[in-house]
């Protein structure tokens, strides 16, 4: 009789187990080291389209990248092509990997996606609208030096968190490590030949990342 009623209670838990995680969705939230790959309409390729077409409105970040790039500094082309790739494999994942629909993870990847978008179009637009020679100090530039690299990180965990997806929070961390030693090596170095102490007044001033520039601080 005893074992009995130890099996009816065991059966009866598994029955509760199964129900909460077939109509609760507990299961939507396990991330897997094997990740979902399945092609679908609501994966996260959704997501990638605005970072691949946001570039049109900041074109002239090309050709101020080639003069960079052919400025004599070879270190960091090795790091440069390691990102892109990473990039376009990442980029050619996000048609397989599907959003988490229905569920609070899709909210707070779209609560850090949306902010870091609108931050990469407005440090492009204000490079495109820029002179060519001049030193881009506004706008999203007056909060870092480097809004692009700070925005693709955030897009990078948005996505992450949308899809519930170890891959591409790992694509943000290796990917800024990347671009942080891109910027050390061959931007800073490049920026202060070419602009000298205007561009070292504007490091002492506006973060690398992002931040509050010193001079805001000063006045609050």
């Amino acid at each position: 009789m005893k074992q009995i009623l130890q099996d009816t209670i065991t059966l009866d838990y598994l029955n509760q187990k199964y129900y909460i995680t077939k109509h609760c969705g507990y299961n939507r939230y396990a991330m897997t080291i094997i990740t979902a790959f399945e092609l679908g309409l609501w994966n996260a390729w959704i997501f990638i389209l605005p970072v691949i077409f946001a570039p049109i409105f900041g074109s002239r970040m090309l050709g101020r990248r080639k003069s960079e790039e052919s400025s004599g500094v070879t270190k960091g082309k090795t790091s440069s092509m390691l990102y892109f790739s990473i990039v376009i494999l990442s980029y050619a994942y996000s048609v397989f990997l599907p959003l988490k629909l229905d569920t609070i993870l899709l909210v707070i990847g779209l609560l850090i996606y949306l902010p870091a978008i609108f931050f990469l179009i407005a440090g492009l637009l204000i490079f495109a609208t820029t002179r060519a020679d001049a030193l881009v100090t506004k706008g999203a530039y007056g909060i870092s030096r480097n809004p692009s690299y700070v925005s693709a990180f955030f897009i990078n965990i948005g996505i992450g968190v949308a899809c519930f997806s170890w891959v591409f929070l790992l694509v943000a961390i290796v990917d800024f490590l990347l671009l942080g030693y891109d910027v050390v090596i061959v931007e800073e170095p490049f920026l202060l030949e070419n602009y000298g102490d205007r561009y070292r007044e504007y490091m002492k001033r506006t973060p690398r990342w992002i931040g509050i520039p010193k001079s805001e601080r000063k006045q609050s």
